[in-house]
């Protein structure tokens, strides 16, 4: 017997314009089938992927995120339909015993096709969101190859791109059930073949005569979360042409270590289904005593259940098998009657929301596993707890959700409906939607069967600011009803098994800004999206609404990432204009402009924060100096709202978290997958308990965001100057810090001593008392009113004395480093007795396997240093090594401290000499190698 299960078909693919191709399907597939001959329109193709992903692969055009690159690209709205329009071609075997059935399964598709296999010829509905399967069993080769071609045609109604650009262009792709980011906005330029391809997973699947299609996962909790119920429906279809007699069976099982796993429910029941019919079979509830809980980023453990069904058929055996890894956990979502934010809870705690806006991870489509691990990878180090997925990116694929189950991401899932395209813009666009309102409901519930099973998952929302046409809204209201056990537990009677439900465990809200968000009523309520005033953060006029599902700011990458992604001509820094009334205008060059630049200062509202350190001589200054604004900026951003949590605020999502392309604006991390200052701003103000300053009043709050109560704890403040001086140093004792509660400790008096240093330092430790152990570190730089940071440019002369020490394990090709640098300086003007104190919990790793001293005899604090991966093998300009995660970067360490890090990468494939670590830092702008 043939293997029950899937196989991908993701490699051996050809591709061609179909205006190129004079053969029919029935030719490519039967008689004459393509090939890589010399002289061949026919090229490797990309899939899962679109036709600029092959096109670009094959070097037919030039990169569309370098420099200017795609200005020279033909719009489809230029070409014409038929030039995006291509045939994809492969093959693949495939053999089955009797009474096995095979299905060809593709998971997305944009926008159209036909598929022809073996000569036969299926036409594929519209639509980018939904499923295509069909049956292939009688037209396959059981002996030789399968011929598959498929003709992909774009969306029906591409659009143009104003010269201005502009929200989603000129809005005609609101007409389809598609992406709407293709035809461009304003952080992003548009997709020449508007994502037109095989865009996602192919596959044939082989079962026996009752496949299983789309279980539905639900679970209910009684008893405080000790009782707990596993609730499953399943459809059952029986493909043969007599009744099949089975038996049913789901096994649950959870890893206790080392790939050990327990059973901890095995159950059976038997089902009859008709000849050629289908069964929707409902479990009875399975029980289990306290399960291991799925918690959410910074809330406990990300705890995962294996849930298999598999079905039998009496006379044939195992039949079909299906499996998901499931968490346990019990999500609520109501309106909070104090901030009138909208407030979630989880296993009945509520969460504070600190996270992000998310398009997409690439433009072009090029997803895959290793990217999406990253991606939400990089969301948890930033000590986020819930992603938005925006209405004109993508209903996310099942792998991005199974990540954000790994690491704990909520994650809120909107459809396909934005503002600008539906009823807003200019020209004002078209607010009923898709043409086939029909097809948009098809695609919404399809979307939600492939989601619904998924821990992460936490709400749907009909549209970004703006509500589905009435019909559609009104269908997604019933089709996304809370079962009456979610809407109202204490009810004694359900009306039906809550797994019956196309979902009916969370919640859906018709628009990103009613019903708890922004002011709750769709007026345009959300942003800013500019630079602000770090303190502005803080103070109550800020924004008044309970809940912000999108605020932004600046995001400028490194400089390594504008060379890597500019030509010359775009490594020019923007020109600074003085107006009459003292703002700066800043002018940048053509290519920043078209790669969406958006500048550090706000004319009229907010001086330029660039300037702030002094006038950038070039690129690399520009783009350090950048980084300290990006730090500031987004640590204000989280703590502002923090520092308001449940009085005002019940949450805030950050507009946006990363960038599809190579954008110069709103990102934690850029499309090279570097991370800018802004992530670990990001990443030290989410943090589950924080010590932070309030820019605003001056005090000194602490923010505990869990469970727990703190008490039996400290904070320590200390200020160092520019000499290296401690003027200010006050531990805060007896502290205390009930569960999800904000604590204001004391003012913050030293600015306002005598003979106040105009620029400082500030540090900030909470730790146990009895152990000195640290739970929260933060430092600032700091100006006194009316001043800047100018004085830190004469900084950089001074050398401060380092010792890094460096622990490394190879498990295959990754590097796990453990790096310790120690700032060896001596506070001047300072007490032995004191520096005791200050620096008697902090020591340096020992029996390290590499050591280095770095020359240097200035006191002073070791200030913005940042670790870097290199490939010394690599003869590009750009030697970085990427993604690379870091327990922390972009850090400053006072006088005797000392900071452990670790860091994690692959090495490139067939590299031989070690990777190389660079640490660089303001008062070390060449840096040096601390390993390889």
């Amino acid at each position: 017997m043939a293997e029950i299960g899937k196989t991908l078909l993701d490699s051996g693919w050809l591709a061609a314009r179909s205006i190129e191709v004079n053969e029919d399907g029935k030719q490519l597939t039967t008689s004459n089938p393509p090939s890589l001959a010399s002289q061949s329109k026919w090229m490797e193709a990309v899939v899962p992927g679109t036709v600029l992903g092959t096109l670009l692969k094959n070097k037919a055009i030039p990169d569309p995120f370098y420099g200017l690159q795609n200005e020279s690209i033909t719009d489809i709205a230029d070409s014409g339909r038929d030039y995006y329009t291509f045939w994809f071609f492969t093959k693949f075997q495939c053999k089955r015993l009797l009474n096995q059935y095979v299905h060809l399964n593709f998971r997305a598709i944009n926008y159209s096709a036909e598929v022809y296999v073996n000569g036969h010829k299926t036409v594929l509905p519209k639509g980018m969101f939904r499923r295509h399967t069909f049956d292939v069993t009688d037209i396959l080769h059981p002996d030789k190859d399968n011929l598959l071609a498929v003709i992909v045609h774009p969306p029906d109604h591409p659009g143009t791109i104003p010269p201005e650009g502009g929200q989603g262009g000129d809005h005609e792709i609101g007409k389809d059930v598609a992406a709407q980011y293709v035809q461009g906005w304003d952080w992003i330029c548009p997709m020449r073949d508007r994502n037109t391809g095989i865009w996602d997973e192919v596959s044939i699947s082989i079962t026996g005569p009752v496949r299983i299609i789309d279980p539905h996962l639900v679970s209910t909790f009684f008893d405080n979360y000790k009782r707990v119920y596993l609730h499953v429906t399943t459809e059952l279809e029986n493909k043969s042409t007599w009744k099949a007699d089975c038996s049913v069976t789901i096994q649950i099982t959870t890893e206790l270590e080392n790939g050990v796993c327990l059973v901890e429910i095995l159950h059976t029941e038997n089902v009859t289904i008709p000849a050629r019919g289908n069964t929707q079979h409902t479990f009875k509830p399975l029980f289990l005593y306290k399960p291991e809980l799925w918690w959410p980023n910074g809330m406990g453990k990300q705890n995962l259940y294996e849930v298999l069904i598999t079905v039998v058929v009496k006379e044939f055996g195992e039949s079909d098998s299906w499996m998901q890894p499931f968490g346990f956990r019990k999500i609520e979502s109501v309106i909070d009657s104090v901030t009138g934010g909208r407030l979630f809870k989880i296993n009945g705690e509520p969460i504070f929301i600190r996270g992000g806006n998310w398009i997409l991870s690439d433009g072009l489509l090029r997803l895959s596993k290793e990217r999406y691990r990253t991606d939400i990878k990089f969301h948890a180090d930033m000590n986020m707890n819930m992603i938005r997925c925006w209405g004109g990116g993508l209903a996310e694929r099942p792998e991005f959700y199974h990540f954000c189950d790994i690491y704990g991401l909520l994650v809120w899932q909107e459809f396909w409906i934005t503002g600008d395209v539906d009823g807003r813009g200019v020209p004002v666009s078209n607010p009923n939607g898709p043409l086939d309102h029909d097809l948009f409901i098809l695609c919404a519930r399809d979307t939600v069967k492939l989601l619904r099973n998924h821990p992460s998952l936490a709400l749907w929302v009909g549209g970004n600011e703006q509500v589905p046409p009435k019909d559609i809204n009104e269908a997604l209201n019933q089709d996304l009803r809370l079962h009456p056990h979610f809407a109202t537990p204490s009810l004694p009677d359900w009306d039906s098994d809550p797994s019956v439900y196309l979902d009916g465990a969370r919640v859906y809200v018709q628009g990103s800004m009613w019903d708890g968000f922004a002011d709750g009523k769709g007026n345009f309520s959300d942003g800013p999206y500019e630079i602000q005033y770090p303190e502005d953060f803080f103070k109550d006029t800020f924004y008044k609404f309970g809940f912000n599902p999108e605020v932004g700011s600046v995001g400028m990458p490194v400089a390594d990432t504008i060379r890597a992604t500019m030509p010359r001509e775009g490594w020019e820094i923007p020109l600074f204009k003085k107006g009459a009334d003292g703002f700066v205008e800043e002018v940048p060059n053509r290519m920043w402009d078209y790669h969406k630049y958006i500048p550090y200062s706000k004319p009229g509202k907010v001086h330029d924060q660039i300037l702030m350190y002094g006038a950038p001589r070039d690129l690399d200054d520009f783009c350090l100096k950048a980084q300290l604004v990006n730090y500031i900026q987004y640590r204000a951003l989280v703590e502002g709202w923090s520092s308001r949590m449940w009085t005002k605020y019940t949450g805030v999502l950050i507009w946006k978290n990363q960038n599809p392309w190579t954008g110069l604006r709103g990102q934690f991390y850029d499309h090279l997958l570097d991370q800018t200052a802004s992530f670990y701003g990001c990443r030290s103000a989410a943090e589950p308990v924080h010590v932070q300053l309030n820019l605003a009043s001056n005090f000194i709050e602490v923010v505990n965001t869990t469970s727990r109560e703190l008490s039996d704890v400290e904070i320590e403040a200390s200020v160092w100057d520019l000499d290296g001086n401690c003027p200010y140093y006050k531990v805060f004792s007896k502290v205390s810090a009930p569960p999800k509660k904000v604590v204001q400790i004391s003012d913050f008096t030293y600015p306002k001593s005598e003979n106040a240093k105009p620029v400082y330092f500030l540090l900030l430790k909470l730790y146990h008392v009895t152990d000195k152990t640290v739970i929260s570190r933060n430092f600032y730089w700091l100006h006194l009113p009316g001043k800047d940071y100018t004085l830190l440019e004469p900084y950089r002369n001074k050398q401060i004395p380092l010792k890094i020490t460096c622990d490394s394990v190879l498990v295959g090709p990754k590097f796990e480093l453990e790096i310790t640098v120690h700032n060896t300086s001596r506070a001047n003007a300072l007490q032995d007795g004191l520096l005791h104190k200050l620096f008697s919990r902090f020591g340096v790793t020992a029996d390290s396997n590499c050591g280095l001293k770095v020359v240097g005899s200035d006191p002073g604090v070791a200030f913005f240093l940042r670790f870097s991966v290199h490939n010394p093998e690599s003869e590009k300009q750009d030697t970085r090594i990427l993604p690379v995660h870091y327990s922390d970067n972009y850090f400053s360490l006072v006088p005797g401290e000392s900071m452990s890090f670790k860091i994690s990468f692959a090495a490139p494939t067939g590299i031989k000499k070690s990777p190389r670590v660079l640490l660089r830092g303001w008062n070390y702008p060449d840096g040096f190698t601390v390993f390889g």
